[in-house]
């Protein structure tokens, strides 16, 4: 198929935090050197922001790097952290405030803001246009592009008006060839596009398995009297039990709203795990119901998170391009935060291509420099302090691995003599279905706890209903002739938007995807056991429509 094509210096795709960051920052030392430059940024929400999920308290040191006035521009950081407190929970009332001389240091919040990252992004896109950056929401980079000579020569928006059946519709518009010298990628966790340059280019040889967390985030609006605006709970233990780990959230944010959240990491054990039963169970603990009681949910929604730290960091460079943020895992697991990490990566980006172009480096060539930038950053620092976090949690547990925590961090500040490695990828860890009892989960209350369905709603998720499906199987007959049998084909319950179902039809059992469920968390591309699901981009605009999240 002939296609249009646009020409850029620089193609980003992607408008979270890290690419915006990257474009930014690459018009910033355009203007000051007086070389002209077009930036690009595609991305596949319907505005920006509107795919956008993270809990979120923020470092904003960063965003003072990028801008140093970024108060008088008025960035959307209003509610400064007051106090934290962390507690581990045991079943029903049970529960335990752990001394802040016990809390690693790391999950201290002094000076940090809790803010809407979704919100934030939109800033730093309004930022980004200011300085001439070109936005293209709606436009999903569907697939990669190459030189002759094997570098990457940028991406394909895809196409429009496609039905369900794979052939073209009346509406049908290709999609167009969007060519640049350098393509950054900064499709957040799990990368359509990303995942397929990390197994291209081979950039996670040496590497341990990545690693990942299914976080879900609710907003409330709660009574005056159950909030305490700029207060930061952090929680461990309940309900994650038999072998599942992982630690919930909240927090109080302006206007009498309150943020909550659980994040379960995907290399739990029992294929009967329900993550969004778990989180509707934690909400009701006490220590959680206290604040939330009386109150209204608001919006609900769930992103799979990249967590494998500096151990898992992929080779971030390859002939044409970066991957930065969490589209290669820049998160620093052990302060529960990606936001600020993930746009120093980009910034970083930034400038290695302006040196390049600058310097006349010829686009596709491998910017295997922004290594050592990397390296020379406080990032690398930060990442490497923060390497041992994950793999003594999955190791020892949460109070061994706590207690391990507690002394590399505050003792040896995260630089303990001992790297600990996680060597075994999240889906292999899954066991048959016959090692582990059944979950009898509660049925939702309506109050505090809720299906599936009403929360998809809140989620705003919608796709056009005759579109060719976004969520592949390499291999139809896996999901009951393998997965069913072994696993009671988990995809029915970690799915956390009631996008797999197992019916029975004429006596025979059925795999059914309700792909305009989606919201896009990429669970399923994550978790599955057989590694039999692919996750791609859908239509443009399709998915969650997330107004602060």
């Amino acid at each position: 198929m002939e296609r249009e094509s646009m020409e850029f210096d620089v193609v980003i795709v992607g408008a979270g935090p890290a690419g915006l960051a990257t474009a930014c920052r690459l018009m910033q030392i355009s203007q000051d050197s007086g070389q002209e430059l077009s930036v690009c940024v595609v991305e596949k929400g319907s505005e920006v922001g509107a795919h956008i999920l993270s809990g979120a308290v923020f470092e904003p040191k960063v965003l003072g790097e990028l801008f140093s006035d970024w108060k008088e521009q008025g960035a959307p950081l209003h509610t400064a952290v007051t106090h934290d407190e962390l507690f581990m929970l045991g079943s029903d009332s049970a529960s335990r405030a752990m001394p802040n001389a016990l809390i690693p240091k790391t999950m201290h919040n002094d000076g940090n803001y809790i803010i809407s990252v979704g919100n934030l992004a939109r800033w730093l896109a309004e930022r980004a246009e200011e300085l001439g950056v070109e936005i293209f929401p709606g436009f999903p980079a569907s697939e990669l592009l190459f030189n002759q000579d094997g570098s990457v020569k940028g991406i394909i928006i895809g196409d429009m008006g496609v039905g369900a059946d794979g052939q073209p519709k009346d509406s049908y518009e290709p999609g167009m060839e969007l060519h640049a010298k350098y393509t950054v990628f900064s499709e957040g966790c799990r990368g359509h596009l990303g995942k397929q340059l990390i197994e291209k280019f081979h950039l996670d040889n040496g590497k341990t398995p990545q690693h990942y967390g299914l976080g879900f985030k609710e907003i409330w609006k709660v009574p005056a009297e159950q909030h305490e605006q700029g207060k930061v709970v952090h929680t461990g233990g309940w309900p994650l039990t038999d072998g599942a780990s992982g630690g919930g959230f909240l927090y109080h944010m302006e206007d009498n709203q309150i943020a909550v959240g659980l994040i379960i990491d995907l290399n739990y054990q029992n294929p009967h795990l329900s993550p969004f039963d778990e989180f509707q169970r934690y909400k009701t603990h006490p220590v959680i119901s206290q604040y939330l009681k009386g109150g209204e949910r608001l919006c609900y929604g769930a992103r799979a998170i990249t967590k494998g730290g500096l151990n898992s960091l992929p080779k971030m460079s390859f002939p044409g391009g970066l991957i930065i943020g969490c589209d290669a895992g820049t998160l620093n697991f052990a302060k529960i935060k990606g936001t600020h990490t993930a746009m120093k990566s980009g910034m970083i980006a930034a400038e290695t291509i302006s040196h390049a172009l600058h310097a006349g480096v010829e686009g596709g060539k491998d910017l295997d420099c922004y290594q050592e930038k990397f390296e020379q950053s406080w990032l690398q620092d930060e990442l490497y302090c923060s390497r041992n976090f994950g793999p003594a949690m999955h190791k020892f547990g949460a109070y061994l691995g706590g207690a391990f925590n507690y002394i590399d961090q505050n003792w040896f500040g995260g630089k303990f003599p001992i790297t600990l490695r996680d060597e075994k990828a999240d889906y292999a860890q899954m066991a048959e279905v016959n090692a582990y009892s059944k979950i009898d989960y509660p049925k939702p209350d309506g109050k505090l706890s809720f299906d599936k369905l009403s929360s998809v709603y809140l989620s705003n998720t919608f796709h056009e209903e005759d579109q060719l499906c976004h969520l592949r199987l390499k291999d139809e007959r896996i999901p009951i002739e393998v997965n069913l049998a072994k696993f009671d084909e988990p995809a029915q319950r970690y799915c956390p938007a009631g996008v797999y179902e197992v019916v029975e039809e004429a006596g025979e059992k059925k795999f059914v995807i309700n792909g305009q469920n989606c919201i896009h968390c990429k669970t399923c591309d994550i978790k599955d056991p057989s590694q039999n699901i692919t996750w791609v981009t859908p239509e443009g605009g399709g998915g969650p429509n997330y107004p602060n999240m």
